[in-house]
């Protein structure tokens, strides 16, 4: 393994933020990551592992040691009459896993297309959109104990998945590196069409014959049209987390504003945090560099050359907002570092 100083890190953060990492390396295997950890051991610095920089927001030069997890591989561990449970390396591009398990009509991940980041990153976050989330189609994972060396395997009860979170965001949050992750995903596919758009969208592509393929399609054109490219304009996708409040605390909201949307949930009532964000009036704001998507408020972007702090700043106006006007803290999803 390679240790690299003073590197610039616009290239692996989808913000486009420009910081300096005072030591950065690239993991291609589990040995790396043990070098890794000595190192930092060593040097006395924190050891921050990056995966596709897609869920991060820089908001200042890192006197530490920045470990890019780029292990690849798919492998096909077990096959039953209706389960395929396929290992996949930490390092590989989220939606390049999903469009090879299209391509080979392994049903589970359609609506997750185009989600932007690294494998290792979604069970942490329990990834989610379109009515699908990553707790459904996921068997184990393994990792790598930062204190004891020892590589781990956690089941699904061990993750103790939730909305947005993992255990890995929680107790267990910089105490482990997830090197694979295996998922069971389905030979006979079970369609979810009916969050969102993707029935409408299906419709306008004249989508007769069903299939994984074509839900991936719609996902896609959905997202494109809703989201700004990463390439084009720096983001790191939804900013915030869509809150769940009590359904008593919704009900008096909804009669102070009728047009509130609202998902009921076991724990109470989900509430779009786009909506919020728009109804403060932030929706298409720009400052200097920096700004609010014009399409999706819970988006925030940088035009070029924008700061980071500058954008931790905007989120935290945007939810003293929406705080004050509708008692409702909005949760960032992106992590700050």
């Amino acid at each position: 393994m390679q240790l690299q100083k003073d590197i610039s890190l616009l290239p692996y953060n989808t913000f486009g933020i420009d910081k300096i990492a005072k030591y950065f390396a690239e993991a291609t295997n589990e040995q790396d990551i043990l070098e890794a950890i000595d190192f930092s051991k060593k040097l006395n610095l924190p050891l921050i592992v990056l995966g596709g920089g897609s869920n991060i927001l820089l908001t200042k030069d890192l006197n530490a040691i920045l470990l890019k997890i780029n292990i690849q591989g798919m492998e096909v561990t077990k096959e039953t009459a209706e389960h395929v449970f396929v290992e996949v390396g930490a390092g590989v591009n989220w939606h390049d896993f999903v469009l090879d398990s299209i391509e080979k009509n392994w049903a589970g991940v359609e609506n997750l297309s185009l989600i932007p980041g690294t494998v290792g990153a979604s069970p942490m976050q329990n990834i989610g959109a379109y009515g699908i989330e990553i707790k459904e189609v996921f068997e184990n994972l393994t990792a790598i104990n930062r204190d004891t060396l020892a590589i781990e395997k956690f089941d699904w009860a061990q993750c103790e998945f939730g909305y947005r979170e993992s255990v890995f965001k929680n107790k267990l949050k910089g105490k482990y590196i997830i090197t694979r992750v295996c998922f069971k995903l389905n030979k006979k596919p079970i369609f979810h069409t009916a969050y969102g758009a993707i029935q409408d969208t299906l419709n306008a592509m004249q989508v007769n014959d069903l299939t994984i393929k074509a839900i991936s399609d719609a996902v896609i054109h959905i997202r494109q049209s809703k989201l700004p490219d990463p390439k084009k304009i720096g983001n790191a996708g939804s900013f915030f987390k869509n809150p769940t409040i009590e359904t008593e605390k919704f009900e008096a909201l909804k009669k102070q504003y009728p047009s509130i949307p609202g998902y009921p949930m076991p724990e109470g009532v989900k509430v779009p945090a786009a909506w919020l964000i728009e109804q403060t009036g932030w929706k298409g704001k720009r400052f200097g560099n920096i700004g609010v998507h014009q399409n999706q408020p819970l988006v925030l972007v940088n035009y070029g050359g924008g700061d980071g702090a500058e954008i931790k700043s905007l989120s935290e106006k945007i939810q003293n907002s929406v705080k004050e006007k509708f008692g409702i803290l909005l949760s960032p999803e992106v992590n700050f570092l």
